[in-house]
């Protein structure tokens, strides 16, 4: 069985930052691509930052390039997210998933952590 929890949302003001984790057990190896979404209320879940298993390849979604920073430690199996200069509209429902492969497509990953809150206010 394989489980994703993630932690460290919250509120914060526009301009602060934020950094959420994600903790991988069960059978999950570091052969998997890690990535973070988020999604809003009638909205589909957007790709944000992804990272391959060796953190050779690295991608973000250009409205948070430049402000958000994914990196992953295969020792714990960590995956987090840096997230700086935060905008209102970053405020969303954000997921960590775990893809055998390589995508920023959220319906190639296989295994999904429960979402957690991110709200930024004006």
């Amino acid at each position: 069985q394989v489980q994703l929890v993630a932690s460290g949302g919250g509120l914060v003001q526009a301009g602060g930052s934020l950094r959420l984790s994600c903790v991988a057990s069960g059978r999950l190896s570091s052969g998997y691509t890690m990535g973070w979404f988020r999604q809003s209320p009638g909205q589909e879940r957007e790709f944000v930052a992804s990272i391959s298993r060796t953190a050779v390849v690295i991608d973000y979604a250009d409205n948070v390039k430049g402000r958000f920073t994914i990196s992953r430690d295969n020792d714990k199996n960590t995956v987090s997210l840096q997230m700086n200069s935060l905008k209102p509209e970053d405020t969303g429902v954000y997921y960590c998933g775990a893809n055998f492969g390589w995508s920023i497509k959220a319906d190639d990953y296989d295994y999904w952590g429960q979402g957690i809150q991110v709200t930024v206010s004006s």
